[in-house]
C-alpha cells in the first residue's frame, strides 16, 4: 500500500496531515493562514482560508514543475532583401502563436503568479519533429499556412522558427494563493466549499485536475487548465446551476454532486474528457422530503450524504453509467461532513464531539462498509500521556455499529451513570486514603507551595476539589500522573493518587496549575474538516490509526500496580460491559436495521450484441446487484451500462423474470444468452461476450446460481422436473410451479426457469420415480446419480458425492461438391451460382478442412479427417454420390444426367466434462423410454425399454430411484416370428 496522507483542518483552522502508515498527525509546515475548507488530491491539496481565498499546496518530487512559453518568428522573401521583417498586410503577425492568429511578443509574457520564476532566457528552439533544423532553427514553406520543412527550396517564399522559454513553479509544500479572477478589477464572489477530482477520467492526460468551487451566493465555478505542468490553473468560469448551491463533491473519475439550497442534490452529466465540466444538471430528491440534504460525498461508485438532521445517507446504485444512482440507504451514525477517498473508503467527523471517524469494512463487493470507528492517534507536539478518559479510544474500542466514547464528548458512554457510580464506589473500597503529600516547585512557586487536602475516599468529598489550606514549611506536595490504559476508571475518579514509597517521589515530574488546561486542549482536539480524495487505503492492511502510541514513563512505571488489582478491574470493567451489552439489547430492539436490504454487488466488463441496426459487438460494464430483505428472501438485477451517441444509458435484467440462461456456439467469442419470456416471443435474446471462457463460465455460474436463490431453488431436481437437452448437447431441468396445468395461468409455460445439470447428452428420459435415463451423441446410455452440478458449476453450486467424470465423442461433417464439365470432367470449379466446393451439409456456408473446428473450445479432435460412407442413398467406391444439380436428390451411382457429385468427409471430436451421471455399459442405444410409475414409493421397481444401435429392442428391469440402471435386461429380436431371447447385458453391469 502506497504511504499516502489524509488532510484535516481544526478549530482553530490549523492543517494537519495523517499517513496510512503513520501515528500521529503532522502539522502543516506552511500555517500562516487559517483554512476552513480543503480538497485533497495525491499530489497536491486546494483549500479555503478564512478570508474567503483559495490556496493549493503542492507536494514536493524530484521532478520539477515547468510550463514551456513559445512564440513564432515569421519572416518573408522579398527581391530586394531576402528573407526580412517585412510581410504582406495579409500576412500573419511577425510574432505569433503557431496558428498565427495570436500576437505574441517575446516580452509580452508575464508570469501568471508570484509562484513563478522564469528558468532561463528565449532561445531558439533548433528541431523540427525530433529532426535537428539548420544553423538559426529555419523551418521553410512556400506561404502561411503550410507544410514547414527544415531544408531550403527554391519555392519557399516564407519561413519561421520557434522561440522557447521555460518557467518553473517554485512554491512547493507551501500554500500558493489563486488569483481570484483573470481581470483584477473585477472582484469574484466570496467563496465557500472546494472539491477536485476528475483525474480518472477515461484517456484523460495524467496529472489533469477538475477544480469545482461554489460562492457564498450559490454560484458554481468551475478552475480552467488544471494540469501537472500548471497546478493552479488559468482562470475561473462559472458554470450554470437550477438553483442555489451550498456544497459540491467531485470524484476521480466523473461522477459530480452538489447539494443546494433547497436540499435536493443536482448530479452533473456528461462529464468525458472532451468535456470535462459536462453538459446538463439531473436533480436528485432528499431521502426524506423534511430533512433536506446539506452535504454530499462522491467517490468512484459511492455517494454519502448528510442530511439537516446530520443523518448519514448511502446511494445505492451509483456509477459513471449510472451517476444518479437507484435509491438511498439510511447508515447508522450523526455526523457534520464525510470525505471519499480514492477507492471509495469513507471518513467523516463527528456531529457532536468532532472526532474524525473511519468506516471499516469498505470493499469492492460491500462499498457501504460495516462500522465507524475513530481516529485517536495524537497531534504532532502533543504530549505523550494519555489520562483514562481517552483510554478506550486508545485502544479503539468500538460497540455494535457506533464507535463509544468515555470522554467528555456527546457520543453515549458505554457506562452509564450508574454504572459508573457503582463502579467508583468499589473501587474506592481498594485505594487508600489521600494524604497530603507536596513537592518543592520551581522558582517562585517553591516559596508557596500548592496544597492538597488530606481526602477520605469513603467520604462524599470530590478528589479534584481544592482547599486552600495554609501550608507546613517542609510540607511538600505532589499530583500523580495521569494512569495509562491499564486503568479505566480510577483516574477518571480520584485525579489524586498517594504515594507512601518515598524514594519514587524525586522522580514525579512537577505540575503547575496552569498548565492543566492547555494541555487538555492538545489532547482531544476539535476538527471541523477532513479530505481524503487522495489517500489510498487498502482493506487487508491494517492501520494505526485507532491507538495512540503509549508506553508508561519513568514516574508511571515506578506506581505499584499488583496483578490482584489488574485482575479485580479487568472483572469490574467485564461485568459492567457485559450489563451495558445486555441492556442495549433490550432498549434497541424496537429500532430499524440501518440497512433494511444487504446489498451485494458484483461488476464487470463484457461485450453486449446491440439490438438496433447497425448489429454488432459493443464494449459494456455490467453490474449485478443482490439484495436481501429482512425475511432473507433474495432479489437480482442485472445492469448492463453501454453508451450511445456519446449519451450514457442502461438496460436492466430482473433475474426473476429470466428463464434460461445458455452458452452460445461462436467461433470469435465466448458468448453466453439471457432469455426471459417476453424476449423469448420477440426471439431476441441478450447476448453477452466474455474475453475469456472463464470469465463467461464464472458470469453463467454467478447468475445461474442468482436465479436458483431468487426463486429459492436449492440442491438437486425434484422428481416431478421437466428435463431438456440443447442442440449444443447441455441439459437441463425445470421444477415445475404449482399452478404449470392452472387454466387460469396459459403463459406458465413461458415463465418456466431452466437450470442447468452438469454433463453433456443428446437426450434425456425421466419418470416421476426418479429415474432419469440419457444416451449421448456416441450412442452412450448414461443414468442420473441424483446429484447436482458439475462441468462449468464445479466446486461452485454443486453436490460433491454424485458428480463424475463424463466424456462424449461425435462426428463433424463437410462436403466436398463437384460439377462436371466436358474438358476435365468432375472438378472443383464450379459455377458462380454453385455452392461452395467445399461447404456444409446445405452449402451455404463455406467448410473447408482448415478452417473447420470442433463445436466448441471444450471439444477436441480425436481423428483426422476421413471419407464417411455411411451416408443415406449409398455412395460409390470413393464415396461419391451424384445428382442433376444443387441440390437435388443424391444417390450412389451415376447416370448420364449427372452433372454435380458430392461426398462427405467426417472427423469425430471429444468432450470431457463432469455430472451427476453414471455410465451403463455395454450396449449402444439409439433411444430410450421409462415406464410410468404406478405409486409414490421410491422402491418402486419400473421397466427402461430401448432400441439399440443395431436396431434391437432391449428392456431393462429392477430399476428404482436409488438403482436407476436396473438389475437385468432383456433383448427383444424384431422377426417376423416375433419371438425373443434372453440377453447378457445386465451380465456386463456387475
Amino acid at each position: 500500500m502506497p504511504n499516502t496522507v489524509i488532510w484535516a483542518a481544526d478549530i482553530c483552522g490549523k492543517v494537519y496531515t495523517l499517513s496510512t502508515d503513520g501515528q500521529q498527525w503532522e502539522l502543516c509546515k506552511d500555517d500562516q493562514q487559517e483554512f476552513k475548507r480543503l480538497a485533497a488530491a495525491q499530489a497536491c491539496c486546494w483549500g479555503i482560508a478564512s478570508n474567503h481565498q483559495v490556496y493549493v499546496y503542492v507536494h514536493t518530487s524530484d521532478l520539477p514543475i515547468r510550463y514551456q512559453e513559445e512564440t513564432y518568428e515569421n519572416q518573408r522573401w522579398n527581391p530586394v532583401d531576402g528573407f526580412c521583417e517585412k510581410l504582406l498586410p495579409s500576412d500573419r503577425w511577425q510574432w505569433s502563436d503557431v496558428t498565427g492568429l495570436k500576437h505574441q511578443q517575446a516580452d509580452s509574457f508575464q508570469l501568471s503568479s508570484p509562484h513563478w520564476e522564469w528558468e532561463s532566457d528565449w532561445y531558439v528552439d533548433e528541431n523540427i519533429g525530433g529532426e535537428p533544423t539548420e544553423k538559426g532553427g529555419w523551418t521553410y514553406a512556400i506561404d502561411f499556412p503550410a507544410t514547414y520543412t527544415k531544408d531550403k527550396k527554391w519555392n519557399s517564399c516564407v519561413r519561421r522558427r520557434r522561440w522557447i522559454r521555460y518557467r518553473r513553479y517554485k512554491s512547493r509544500n507551501s500554500w500558493a494563493k489563486i488569483p481570484s479572477h483573470m481581470d483584477n478589477k473585477q472582484l469574484p464572489d466570496p467563496l465557500n466549499d472546494i472539491s477536485v477530482g476528475g483525474w480518472e477520467i477515461t484517456d484523460e492526460p495524467i496529472g489533469r485536475l477538475s477544480v469545482w468551487t461554489v460562492s457564498l451566493q450559490g454560484k458554481v465555478w468551475y478552475r480552467e487548465n488544471v494540469c501537472h505542468d500548471n497546478p493552479e490553473g488559468s482562470s475561473w468560469l462559472e458554470i450554470e446551476t437550477p438553483s442555489e448551491v451550498i456544497q459540491i463533491s467531485c470524484g476521480p473519475y466523473d461522477l459530480l454532486w452538489a447539494a443546494l439550497w433547497e436540499g435536493q442534490a443536482i448530479v452533473r452529466e456528461g462529464i468525458s474528457r472532451n468535456c470535462p465540466k459536462g453538459n446538463s444538471w439531473t436533480i436528485v430528491e432528499a431521502p426524506t422530503p423534511g430533512d433536506g440534504i446539506m452535504h454530499v460525498s462522491v467517490g468512484v461508485n459511492v455517494v454519502w450524504a448528510v442530511t439537516k438532521e446530520r443523518k448519514v445517507w448511502f446511494r445505492r446504485g451509483v456509477n459513471s453509467h449510472n451517476p444518479c444512482g437507484t435509491s438511498w440507504i439510511e447508515m447508522v451514525g450523526e455526523m457534520a461532513m464525510l470525505s471519499v477517498g480514492l477507492n471509495d473508503q469513507v471518513w467523516g467527523i463527528g456531529y457532536e464531539d468532532r472526532v474524525v471517524y473511519f468506516r471499516q469494512g469498505v470493499t469492492p463487493s460491500e462499498l457501504s462498509g460495516k462500522m465507524w470507528k475513530a481516529i485517536v492517534v495524537s497531534r504532532e507536539n502533543e504530549r505523550s500521556n494519555s489520562g483514562s478518559v481517552s483510554s478506550l479510544l486508545s485502544a479503539g474500542c468500538f460497540f455494535g455499529d457506533e464507535v463509544k466514547d468515555q470522554s467528555d464528548s456527546t457520543i453515549p458512554s458505554d457506562v452509564d451513570s450508574d454504572a459508573e457510580h457503582t463502579l467508583t464506589q468499589e473501587l474506592k473500597l481498594n485505594t487508600s486514603e489521600v494524604k497530603e503529600v507536596t513537592i518543592p516547585i520551581p522558582n517562585k512557586q517553591t516559596e508557596k507551595p500548592s496544597t492538597v487536602p488530606s481526602t477520605d475516599p469513603h467520604e462524599g468529598t470530590s478528589p479534584n476539589t481544592e482547599s486552600p489550606i495554609e501550608p507546613s514549611p517542609n510540607s511538600t506536595m505532589t499530583r500523580a500522573p495521569q494512569w495509562s490504559s491499564i486503568d479505566l476508571a480510577e483516574a477518571k475518579i480520584n485525579a489524586l493518587q498517594p504515594s507512601d514509597d518515598k524514594p519514587n517521589l524525586s522522580l514525579l515530574e512537577p505540575f503547575s496549575t496552569g498548565a492543566e488546561e492547555p494541555f487538555a486542549n492538545d489532547l482531544y482536539p476539535l476538527w471541523t474538516w477532513v479530505s481524503g480524495g487522495g489517500c489510498l487505503v487498502d482493506s487487508v492492511t491494517p492501520l494505526k490509526w485507532f491507538s495512540r502510541p503509549t508506553g508508561l514513563s519513568v514516574s508511571m512505571q515506578s506506581l505499584s500496580i499488583t496483578p490482584a488489582n489488574t485482575a479485580v478491574w479487568r472483572k469490574q470493567i467485564f461485568d459492567q460491559l457485559s450489563e451495558r451489552t445486555r441492556r442495549e439489547l433490550d432498549s434497541f430492539r424496537h429500532y430499524e436495521q440501518a440497512v433494511e436490504q444487504p446489498v451485494w454487488v458484483k461488476t464487470g466488463s463484457l461485450q453486449w450484441w446491440r439490438e438496433w441496426k447497425p448489429n454488432k459487438w459493443i464494449d459494456v460494464r455490467v453490474a449485478l446487484e443482490q439484495m436481501t430483505a429482512t425475511d432473507g428472501s433474495r432479489d437480482s438485477i442485472l445492469f448492463i451500462y453501454y453508451t450511445h451517441n456519446e449519451e450514457k444509458k442502461y438496460i436492466h435484467l430482473f433475474l426473476n423474470e429470466v428463464t434460461i440462461l445458455v452458452p452460445v456456439l461462436s467461433e470469435a467469442k465466448h458468448t453466453f444468452a439471457i432469455y426471459t419470456s417476453e424476449r423469448t416471443r420477440q426471439r431476441w435474446p441478450v447476448r453477452l461476450a466474455a474475453a475469456t471462457e472463464e470469465e463467461m463460465h464464472d458470469w453463467l455460474c454467478l447468475l445461474n446460481m442468482s436465479c436458483c436463490e431468487g426463486r429459492k431453488i436449492h440442491g438437486p431436481p425434484s422428481q416431478q422436473g421437466i428435463w431438456s437437452t440443447t442442440c449444443k448437447g447441455d441439459i437441463f431441468v425445470s421444477d415445475p410451479s404449482p399452478d404449470l396445468e392452472f387454466l387460469t395461468n396459459s403463459r406458465s409455460c413461458d415463465q418456466m426457469f431452466w437450470r442447468p445439470i452438469g454433463g453433456h447428452l443428446r437426450m434425456v428420459e425421466s419418470s416421476s420415480c426418479g429415474v432419469v435415463w440419457g444416451i449421448g451423441y456416441d450412442h452412450t446410455a448414461w443414468v442420473y446419480t441424483g446429484g447436482y452440478g458439475g462441468g462449468f458449476m464445479q466446486g461452485l453450486d454443486s453436490s460433491k458425492n454424485n458428480t463424475f467424470p463424463q466424456s462424449d465423442t461425435k462426428c463433424v461433417y463437410i462436403y466436398e461438391n463437384q460439377r462436371w464439365n466436358p474438358v476435365t470432367g468432375y472438378s472443383s470449379i464450379g459455377l458462380l451460382t454453385d455452392r461452395y466446393m467445399w461447404s456444409d451439409a446445405s452449402g451455404l456456408q463455406e467448410c473447408t478442412k482448415t478452417n473447420t473446428k470442433p463445436p466448441s473450445p471444450q471439444w477436441s479432435w480425436v481423428s483426422d479427417w476421413y471419407i464417411d460412407f455411411n451416408v443415406s442413398g449409398g455412395t460409390d467406391g470413393e464415396g461419391w454420390q451424384y445428382a442433376a444439380d444443387f441440390p437435388a436428390s443424391y444417390h450412389g451411382y451415376k447416370t448420364i444426367k449427372d452433372f454435380v457429385r458430392r461426398r462427405r468427409w467426417a472427423r469425430k471430436c471429444k468432450i470431457v466434462t463432469s455430472g451427476p451421471w453414471q455410465e451403463v455399459p455395454p450396449i449402444s442405444l439409439r433411444d430410450v423410454s421409462i415406464c410410468p410409475s404406478r405409486g409414490a414409493k421410491d422402491d418402486e421397481h419400473i421397466s427402461v425399454w430401448a432400441i439399440s444401435n443395431k436396431g434391437d429392442v432391449l428392456c431393462r428391469i429392477g430399476a428404482t430411484k436409488q438403482n436407476p440402471a436396473g438389475t437385468a435386461g432383456i433383448t427383444f429380436l424384431l422377426h417376423r416370428s416375433r419371438s425373443y431371447s434372453k440377453s447378457l447385458w445386465a451380465k456386463h453391469l456387475y
